[in-house]
């Protein structure tokens, strides 16, 4: 199984991550499509990116690989915290449960200020 810090694949497109992965597992176009039960044209046109998956192709796919959608989607880093808020939260999955409940309900608080502020900002624009 390939693992999410392959270097070489940090910076691909979504059909770039689908060819190396087909190409490293040693699988043909037509053995992915059999594997996922997803035509080997369609196969085609994702990896040749004129066509993008529906969210049931990329869990197939996905399966297929033993890898996360996300993984597929998303470049190293793209969707996580930055560096210094990821110490926090490993600090805070230390934590007992009851204060982990106090710290998810502030962020939780603190989320909504920012939305709220924000959909007033457009309303008033």
């Amino acid at each position: 199984m390939l693992e999410h810090t392959v270097p070489w694949f940090t910076y691909m497109s979504f059909s770039a991550r689908l060819i190396a992965l087909r190409k490293d597992k040693g699988l043909t176009q037509q053995a992915l499509a059999d594997a996922t039960h997803i035509h080997v044209q369609q196969i085609k046109r994702y990896e040749a990116g004129t066509s993008e998956p529906s969210a049931e192709a990329l869990r197939k796919i996905a399966r297929t690989f033993s890898i996360s959608t996300d993984w597929l989607l998303f470049e190293e880093g793209e969707r996580g915290p930055t560096d210094d808020l990821r110490l926090q939260f490993e600090a805070i999955s230390h934590m007992p449960e009851e204060e982990r409940h106090i710290v998810k309900a502030l962020l939780e608080g603190m989320i909504l200020k920012y939305q709220t502020k924000q959909m007033v900002n457009n309303l008033s624009s």
